[in-house]
């Protein structure tokens, strides 16, 4: 490390061979695999030469997010199902605009990263012959899933971190990213270096800068979960994906937001066992307990279907506009947000069955009259008690305790719900090893593009490992120690830093600067009512035009900021400002070319299907119309990258999803290939 001063500044400069952003599961799972790569390849200390740097090693989804029991996608290990990377492929690109290259990867890397996270200590339950069971989670056809509870997330970052611990790799806690620094144009650009503040240093004497240069970079940076303001991701998972634009990555599939339903008080999905054990659903008055109704009984006409719904949305939890007609299970959703619309407030009731109309014309709730797929369920995993809480601590304690954990004690009281933005499928472009458009900066984790319009559950954890494991086997042949990239030139980062320096001084200084917290306030409630589970093209129009200006504000008026927390808050905003306006760009470019309702977001449409007649558009007071999904668009993925000269921000373009590239050839050749280095190369 050595120091530079610019201005007032002492600014310290760090070098490693390659920089990972992230320390979640995504993140940590690269280092750990490029130590060993490195370490195989004889490089000498590589824990020197690898540095992992993260705005909070405690934070993120990974270790602060889950569900009933969060699933872990993988190839089948039950010992009777067959199954094969070619089908588990299909699956994941089943519902359009994913590469078939990436799809084929997460699968015959999924085995080699379950098993590689066993080792780790993750505690995958398996039986007393050894066999990893496995359960099927929604938009699965096998029994791929399986789980280590509510916190299997949480457990795989833990173990993943100690064992890069065991391995002495650099762990740069408190980093709130700033900028990215770029060198070169063209094919020779290249990100050179991260500039971070040390939020735990940060004051208006002390800027606490800190610059990571590095030959090789790894983003793992997460989702932008506050881009919502009805949001079940972590607080303070803001991504840097702003920062990845004005670097010049590219994205894809923005469009491609997953929502649910989700407790608020506690931000955690209200999916599986929460709902398959039957609960009362009902809204109340803004107070949270005058006048409760039982909304959901005023659509479904019988007791059964409505009970059956419920216990169907554990397993269909995403919203999904392809289950809402003929009263599926994703209605729900719908009743639910038109309620909080109304200013309502909508729980479960673990203590209570659900219950009928005021009017006495539906009957009781009856776990013998429930529909068959519901009731053989129950009946086979035991789940029959009479309340909804004692099946559900029959079915899955872990998933009362993780409330009790956070003081909610489902035992009295009932969970606030809401439908909550919960994972985005899109991200940043990456090719079959996960490197980016930008050479030698590679993107991972749910940072990272690689889903489509839909995605079996849990297929993100296995996405980030083997995104990781990818990753760091090609920087680690590809672009090892010693193949030094392109580095940034003191001059350049003389000028970068300076400019950086003048916008904090002046942030502490000026008193009539934007505020980060109204701004990013003013992005989530903009990105929720016109980029969530529900759009409308004209809405999207002048959300997007409302965002840009937003951006361009920014950039003449500054922040300002009295204290370290708001000049972290400033940071966050500045490059949150330009993800909305990206995700919105999205929205409005496939609504353009004649998208319609899929994945999960429902478009609203004058001229569309009706979805029931009691079911009305908050907006118009009629009945809700939606547009079906147009299949065609789903053989093309939208890709959009920066442009600051557009009136809009961002150029995109349609492309074709790569094939999963040549048939395996026979033994002899394939082992040839890989002894030379040839598969890097095609």
């Amino acid at each position: 490390m050595k120091t530079i001063q610019i201005k007032n500044q002492q600014i310290s400069i760090h070098h490693y061979h390659t920089l990972i952003v992230g320390a979640g599961a995504a993140g940590m799972n690269c280092a750990v695999h490029l130590y060993e790569f490195l370490t195989q390849k004889g490089v000498k200390y590589a824990e020197k030469k690898i540095a992992v740097i993260t705005a909070g090693l405690g934070l993120g989804a990974s270790r602060m997010s889950g569900s009933d029991k969060q699933t872990y996608y993988k190839m089948g290990t039950s010992p009777d199902v067959a199954d094969s990377a070619e089908d588990f492929a299909k699956s994941i690109t089943a519902a359009g605009c994913v590469h078939q290259d990436l799809a084929l990867a997460e699968a015959v890397g999924s085995l080699r990263e379950f098993y590689h996270l066993v080792q780790a200590g993750v505690p995958f339950p398996r039986d007393a012959q050894g066999s990893y069971i496995g359960y099927k989670t929604d938009h699965d056809p096998y029994q791929r899933a399986t789980s280590a509870g509510p916190k299997t997330s949480k457990f795989m970052s833990e173990c993943l971190q100690r064992q890069a611990e065991r391995y002495k790799i650099a762990i740069q806690d408190n980093q709130e990213v700033a900028r990215l620094i770029t060198v070169g144009k063209g094919q020779d650009k290249r990100i050179a270096a991260v500039v971070a503040v040390d939020r735990g240093r940060l004051g208006p004497e002390d800027f606490a800068i800190n610059v990571f240069s590095c030959e090789n970079l790894v983003l793992a940076a997460g989702g932008p979960g506050e881009l919502y303001e009805t949001t079940v991701y972590p607080q303070g998972q803001f991504g840097i994906h702003g920062l990845a634009f004005e670097a010049g990555l590219a994205a894809e599939n923005l469009t491609e937001s997953q929502f649910g339903l989700a407790s608020i008080k506690f931000r955690w999905n209200a999916s599986g066992s929460y709902m398959q054990v039957i609960p009362r659903i009902y809204s109340t008055d803004a107070d949270g307990s005058s006048n409760p109704r039982e909304f959901l009984a005023e659509v479904f006409p019988t007791m059964r279907q409505m009970a059956s719904k419920i216990f169907m949305k554990g397993y269909q939890w995403p919203f999904d506009p392809q289950r809402i007609e003929d009263l599926q299970s994703s209605l729900i959703d719908v009743l639910v947000f038109n309620k909080t619309r109304q200013g309502r407030r909508v729980f479960m009731d673990f203590l209570h069955n659900p219950v009928g109309r005021t009017k006495g014309d539906m009957e009781a709730f009856d776990l013998e009259d429930l529909e068959l797929e519901a009731r053989m369920y129950l009946l086979y995993t035991g789940a029959t008690q009479e309340r909804p809480i004692d099946r559900l601590k029959h079915m899955n304690p872990l998933a009362i305790d993780i409330f009790a954990e956070h003081g909610i004690d489902l035992w009295r009281e009932p969970l606030e719900i809401a439908v909550c933005a919960q994972h985005n499928n899109g991200g940043m472009a990456v090719n079959k090893w996960w490197e980016s458009n930008i050479p030698h900066t590679f993107v991972i984790g749910e940072m990272a593009g690689t889903h489509g319009v839909k995605r079996p559950g849990g297929s993100a954890l296995n996405a980030g490992q083997t995104g990781g494991l990818r990753a760091a086997e090609y920087i680690a042949n590809v672009y090892p120690p010693g193949k030094r990239a392109a580095g940034v030139r003191s001059k350049v980062l003389q000028e970068k830093l300076e400019t950086l320096v003048g916008e904090m001084t002046a942030m502490f200084d000026r008193a009539d600067g934007l505020a980060g917290d109204e701004v990013m306030g003013e992005i989530r409630h903009r990105m929720t009512a016109s980029a969530g589970h529900i759009r409308r093209l004209e809405d999207a129009r002048a959300a997007l035009a409302r965002a840009v200006e937003l951006y361009r504000q920014i950039g003449r008026r500054g922040f300002a900021a009295r204290s370290a927390q708001q000049a972290v808050a400033a940071i966050q905003a500045r490059h949150l400002a330009l993800t909305s306006a990206a995700y919105l760009k999205a929205v409005v470019s496939l609504l353009e070319q004649g998208g319609g309702s899929r994945g999960s977001h429902l478009v609203v449409s004058d001229d569309g299907v009706e979805i029931h007649p009691s079911v009305i558009d908050q907006r118009t007071g009629r009945p809700l119309r939606f547009k079906k999904e147009n299949v065609e668009l789903c053989k093309e993925i939208l890709r959009l990258e920066f442009d600051p000269e557009k009136d809009d921000l961002f150029a995109y373009q349609n492309v074709t999803p790569r094939a999963a590239g040549k048939p395996p050839a026979a033994f002899e050749p394939a082992w040839e290939d890989f002894r030379e280095g040839k598969i890097y190369l095609q």
